[in-house]
């Protein structure tokens, strides 16, 4: 097996995905495709897509040549992990509509998986035991229409397309399964929140969203 990894900005990196990677001996290689040459997706059996501040609809040349890249692993029916920009880049692909959502999403939500999600045999292990809801990390402002023939994960009131499965092995996401407690704090630096409250949410929730973030990370890779 081996893991391309496609970052859209520096401080966005893939996090606990690539601790995961690093500790299973799994063969991956991280590509800034802003800024770098992607090598050639022939090599890679599966794609993970990171966050970013942009909009998949902006005109950039790498933000289409990163939809092609995305298309080109669905259509060869490979592995693929869309995270935030990541999951909107999926939708995209797969000629869904992306756009701006009601009011941001920064912070800890939770979101309620479907009986779907529940079901599915790697998205379930982001579940607490047999409760359907999902507390996540979230950090985005816009939202995605479900492409045709995917399958409907978790949902909130605020952005009703929180995750959905293509096929049998492209899963996107909304939230942010991969931070760890520095990407929290470095990426709310700025953002109008109580940090001290903030921090006593992390610390208290991040050992359980650790763990449920690798148990999906042991199903999906290793599949």
């Amino acid at each position: 097996m081996s893991v391309l990894i496609v970052k859209n900005i520096d401080n966005e990196g893939p996090g606990t995905i690539e601790d995961f990677l690093v500790e299973n001996s799994i063969a991956y290689t991280v590509v800034n495709i802003a800024s770098e040459a992607v090598p050639t997706v022939d090599a890679f059996n599966t794609l993970v897509i990171m966050g970013g501040p942009m909009s998949v609809n902006d005109d950039d040349d790498y933000l289409k040549k990163e939809r092609q890249i995305v298309r080109q692993f669905i259509d060869k029916g490979k592995r693929v992990l869309g995270i935030c920009l990541g999951a909107q880049m999926i939708a995209k692909a797969l000629g869904a509509k992306v756009y701006k959502g009601p009011a941001p999403e920064v912070g800890w939500y939770t979101i309620a998986a479907t009986d779907a999600g529940m079901a599915d045999p790697a998205f379930s292990r982001l579940a607490v035991g047999a409760t359907s809801d999902l507390l996540v990390f979230h950090w985005h402002g816009e939202t995605f229409d479900l492409p045709a023939g995917a399958v409907h994960l978790a949902s909130n009131a605020m952005y009703p397309n929180q995750a959905f499965k293509y096929g049998g092995a492209v899963y996107a996401f909304q939230f942010h399964m991969e931070v760890n407690r520095e990407m929290v704090y470095d990426w709310m630096t700025n953002e109008p929140l109580d940090m001290a409250e903030l921090r006593t949410q992390t610390e208290a929730i991040y050992p359980s969203y650790s763990g449920r973030a690798r148990a999906f990370y042991e199903e999906f890779f290793n599949k």
